[in-house]
């Protein structure tokens, strides 16, 4: 018979070297695969307890809706499906309502950080509606299930719950056994995963904290640093609209990195709609709109957004949702 790996009852006797019925045990079983290492490890680096990592470990559980929907990204839809979520008249007013009701900060953060301001606030847009749905999933849950119950990204998942595991209170919005988010893990109003917090949350109000979810300041300026660290380029473009001719060459590009000058895109066949610096590097993207084909030549800092999320439709929703909100601000200023 299969003997059961962690029941209450059996880790007292198990201790004892014992098991259930009778039969011989280890001296401590994991509840989940892999989760003795993980202590052992996150113990050894930290100085943390074993007992309470165990102790947190153990009230987690495997959410098989987390395995749901993981497999059904909202980026394998095309742009013409992917816009119309994120890129809303709610969003986008709500967008505009946040920048103004929080100007001073927003401004003052974009400068210091040298990043367009509008930008900042279209991620938490895309991310949380501006802090509204920042997820119902247990993060400590949601690590646990897709760092060590599903193989197909367990590298990457269980780094990202080593790092929970070892973060210090004062990067937490309160205690790790409290903390919700998305069902990937990321926590906060812009979604920070544990790597993200370690290595770009910033305590922007000065008490000492980082707060992703209650701190206005420390969430804002957060997300800037992480644009400013990846090479945001301050006043630089994200996005143009290029036109093919009929000869145009075909390209097929693995990711957003800027790899030629914009004059050699020219060249193949694909003409900028708006004056352009020629020597610039860009991409391209080709996306599937409501009415065919669109193009569009990407630059420095469309790269930098899809630092934040890999996929180009995220980091065209960004783009274009951050220009409505602008424009929006812009014609409120007009109105006074």
């Amino acid at each position: 018979m299969t003997v059961p790996s962690v029941p209450c009852p059996v880790r007292f006797l198990a201790t004892l070297g014992l098991c259930w019925l009778g039969l011989l045990a280890p001296a401590m079983a994991d509840t989940h695969p892999g989760q003795a290492e993980l202590v052992s490890e996150v113990a050894r680096d930290t100085g943390k307890d074993p007992q309470a990592l165990n102790a947190l470990l153990d009230g987690a559980k495997r959410q098989q809706s987390i395995l749901d929907a993981i497999s059904r990204p909202a980026e394998g839809k095309p742009w013409k499906d992917y816009r119309p979520i994120f890129v809303t008249d709610q969003r986008v007013n709500d967008g505009i309502a946040f920048y103004l009701a929080h100007r001073d900060l927003v401004e003052r953060i974009g400068r210091q950080y040298g990043v367009a301001p509008e930008y900042i606030v279209a991620i938490i847009g895309v991310e949380t509606s501006y802090g509204r749905i920042t997820g119902k999933y247990k993060v400590i849950d949601a690590l646990v299930t897709l760092g060590l119950y599903y193989p197909p990204r367990a590298t990457f998942f269980r780094s990202e719950l080593k790092t929970l595991l070892e973060l210090p209170d004062n990067h937490l919005a309160g205690p790790l056994d409290t903390l919700t988010g998305s069902y990937a893990g990321a926590q906060g109003w812009g979604q920070f995963m544990p790597s993200s917090i370690r290595d770009y949350g910033v305590d922007a109000d000065g008490d000492g904290h980082i707060d992703l979810q209650n701190s206005l300041p420390d969430i804002l300026a957060s997300v800037a640093n992480y644009f400013a660290k990846h090479g945001w380029v301050n006043g630089g473009p994200v996005a143009a609209w290029a036109q093919p001719d009929a000869a145009a060459k075909p390209i097929t590009v693995k990711d957003s990195t800027p790899q030629w000058p914009l004059e050699q895109l020219e060249a193949w066949g694909y003409t900028p709609l708006q004056p352009m610096n020629p020597g610039r590097p860009s991409s391209l993207q080709k996306l599937d709109g409501v009415y065919g084909p669109e193009y569009w030549f990407t630059f420095q800092n469309f790269y930098v957004i899809t630092r934040y999320n890999r996929s180009p439709l995220y980091a065209m929703a960004v783009n274009q949702l951050a220009q409505e909100i602008i424009s929006g601000v812009h014609q409120a200023d007009q109105a006074r």
